[in-house]
């Protein structure tokens, strides 16, 4: 029995109350129904700003009126301080995940990225601190490794930001290091890398590659890669990232300001994922047309390689990832064949 089953059973038997920011996203709405399915009290907070009310109508219907009559929904932004406040007020456990996420959306609009990412962060911290809850666990992200060319990526080991995306996140660390120092603040920071998973939304000028690329496949359409293809990456599926921030919210009592990465421990090149992104579509069906590749510039503020040193978040947390990239293509593929119809 891994540490995460045994966590799991403890939350059955002793629900709590949770708030979880940007509860209407692609990996909120997963902290959500998870939580939800194991007894406890959900609060989502969401301004829909990247959110989708159809991703908490799946919940909705996955877990059932039972388990859906414990979650309570809060309309507003976290850089609203009136809003913040309430939210937090008797929870346990925040899981804040609202930001607006994307490199290239930084890059055109800094302003914007620091206001939700920074100041919005900020007024979460506050809010969480005086309302005293247990602890505070953020998505942080691998971009704050920048430019360091070391692999795999250790939490002590970080360069200079290489965009304001990235320089948000690592701002975001450093707050919450201060919170813990100043106010004796439980925080913990979860890099990802490369989440991906059902519900993760493959239209607009910022999706993430492997949904982009599912429903290019899925339509008969070009895929378009930034550089040779040969750009590596760790991908880690939706599930393993809900496991490492429930264990990090509630599976120890260690004070302090923590960091760790989620990932899988494993390096897949854009290329290799393109291949398996069809293999998983073609299982569904055998008459998709076979991927045509088209190439463009690299993009701006991207690192050429990232691959993560899981190994803290193992042995702190319990955290052991259980889905390949292979298993998680395959519950994903089955989910975008579902959503988006085949041409």
């Amino acid at each position: 029995m891994t540490r995460f089953d045994i966590l799991k059973a403890e939350l059955s038997a002793t629900p709590r109350t949770w708030l979880v920011t940007g509860a209407a996203g692609f990996i909120g709405s997963h902290l959500v129904e998870q939580l939800l399915r194991l007894g406890q009290t959900v609060r989502g907070l969401d301004n829909y700003s990247t959110g989708r009310k159809e991703n908490l109508d799946e919940v909705k219907s996955l877990v059932g009126p039972a388990a859906w009559s414990r979650f309570t929904f809060i309309e507003g932004g976290i850089c609203d301080p009136s809003v913040c406040w309430p939210a937090c007020v008797g929870v346990d456990y925040v899981l804040h995940q609202a930001a607006l996420g994307s490199i290239p959306r930084s890059l055109a609009n800094p302003l914007r990225s620091h206001q939700s990412n920074v100041d919005g962060f900020v007024k979460m911290l506050i809010a969480a601190r005086d309302a005293k809850v247990r602890r505070f666990v953020y998505a942080s992200s691998s971009a704050v490794y920048g430019d360091h060319p070391a692999l795999p990526k250790v939490e002590d080991v970080v360069g200079a930001p290489i965009s304001p995306y990235a320089a948000t996140k690592a701002i975001n660390e450093n707050y919450a290091r201060v919170f813990s120092r100043c106010y004796d603040f439980p925080t913990v920071g979860l890099r990802y890398f490369n989440i991906f998973g059902p519900r993760q939304e493959p239209n607009g000028a910022y999706a993430a590659v492997i949904p982009l690329w599912f429903k290019a496949l899925i339509e008969g359409e070009e895929i378009v890669v930034n550089g040779d293809g040969h750009t590596s990456r760790d991908f880690c599926y939706v599930a393993d990232v809900v496991q490492a921030n429930l264990l990090a919210a509630a599976g120890h009592d260690e004070a302090g300001a923590h960091v760790f990465n989620v990932a899988v421990g494993h390096q897949t090149t854009l290329l290799e994922l393109i291949d398996s992104i069809y293999s998983a579509i073609s299982r569904l069906n055998w008459l998709v047309a076979p991927p045509r590749v088209v190439h463009r510039a690299e993009r701006e503020g991207d690192a050429r390689h990232s691959y993560a040193d899981i190994s803290r978040a193992t042995e702190f947390l319990g955290y052991r990832p259980t889905h390949t990239l292979k298993d998680g293509l395959a519950e994903s593929g089955a989910w975008y064949y579902k959503q988006i119809p085949p041409i």
